[in-house]
Formats: structure tokens, sequence, C-alpha cells
């Protein structure tokens, strides 16, 4: 999409269909004639993207659309959701109190859309045992296990272990059970049938 001038080479002498303001189909005209017609009308003649065999031109306020794309443009970027890399940091001595912490930590994370590198630090004579440390890690994998998926498998780098975790898509199990329950409601409201038993 380009906007137009009188001495533009490609078009010069030739033929276009012409789009107006409204987005009327004006027809074919002359590439002249198109350009008369929007400067009569104070706006722009801009080419538009098409495979026919005439040029399309529409009439329009070039400098308006500009601005309007670039807008869309950023409220789309807006609207994506930039993933951030959270680290929690575990140890092979965590107590109870902790490690439930940073489990509610991971979850509220991974809700929100962030992804959470864990990762497990050695220390001292930690390095002796480090099965201790792998179960340690492994039970937080298991407490996490209903909210998060492994991006990246559990990785022995020198002194700590580390994996990234990202959530799990929303599960809509309770849906059909509300609309199970729905009904039995409505039938006990629709069965105002009383009256004509006390009729009777």
């Amino acid at each position: 999409m380009r906007q137009l001038r009188t001495g533009d080479r490609f078009l010069r002498g030739k033929t276009v269909r012409l789009i107006s303001q409204t987005n009327e189909q004006l027809g074919l005209v002359s590439f002249e004639s198109a350009l008369t017609m929007a400067a009569r009308a104070g706006l722009d003649l801009v080419e538009m993207p098409s495979k026919a065999d005439n040029p399309v031109c529409k009439i329009m306020d070039y400098g308006k659309f500009q601005f309007d794309e670039a807008k869309r443009q950023r409220e789309a970027r807006k609207s994506q959701v930039q993933p951030k890399v959270k680290e929690i940091k575990l140890h092979a001595n965590i107590d109870d109190n902790d490690f439930q912490i940073k489990s509610r930590h991971i979850v509220e994370f991974l809700q929100r859309g962030d992804k959470v590198k864990l990762l497990l630090a050695f220390r001292g004579r930690e390095m002796a045992h480090p099965e201790i440390g792998e179960a340690v890690l492994q039970k937080m994998l298991q407490a996490v296990d209903e909210f998060a998926n492994i991006d990246s498998p559990p990785k022995r780098m020198g002194r700590s272990i580390t994996t990234l975790l990202s959530g799990k898509a929303p599960q809509r199990k309770d849906k059909p059970k509300d609309k199970a329950s729905a009904p039995a409601p409505d039938k006990a409201s629709a069965s105002p049938a009383a009256p004509a038993d006390d009729k009777q």
C-alpha cells in the first residue's frame, strides 16, 4: 500500500480501478482523473494490494490511515502476554514450611502466565549425597504437577540441578457438570404445576 503522486511513473497514463472514500466502486478511470478526484476531496490516492489486471486505487486520508494502523499494532502488541522467567531456588535441607511457600509461589507464577526456572543448589557437603537434593526436586515437581508442564527436564550443572516449567492450559472439566446441574433447578422451577393440583 503506497500513497500516489502526480508524477508516479509506474501509473502515469494507465487506467486504474477506483474506490471512493466510502468504499464505493467507481469503476475504471484514468490515473490522472483518480488523482484529480482525490485532490478535489482533499484526500490522498493510495494504491491497494491487488492481483487484478488494473491497479486498484482508493481515495482516503492516508495520514489518518497510517496513524490508525500504528495504533492498532501497538494495542495488538500490548494484548500479547510476554511471559517472564521467574527463578525459584531450593536446597536439599529445605524445611516443610519453606517448601510449601515456594510451591505456592510456583503455582502463582505459572497461573499468571510466567515460566519458572526451578534451581536446586547444593551447598558444602550436600554434594556428597546428591540423591537427597534430587528427591527434593522430584517432590516439588510432584507438588506442582497439576499446574506445570516440564519444558526442560532436570539437568545437572556443576553444583546445581535446573529445570524449566510452564503453566498448563486451564482444564474445563467443571463446565459439563455445571451444565448437567443447571437443568435440575429449571425443571423444579418450571413445575409450578402445584396450583393445578390445588384446584383438583
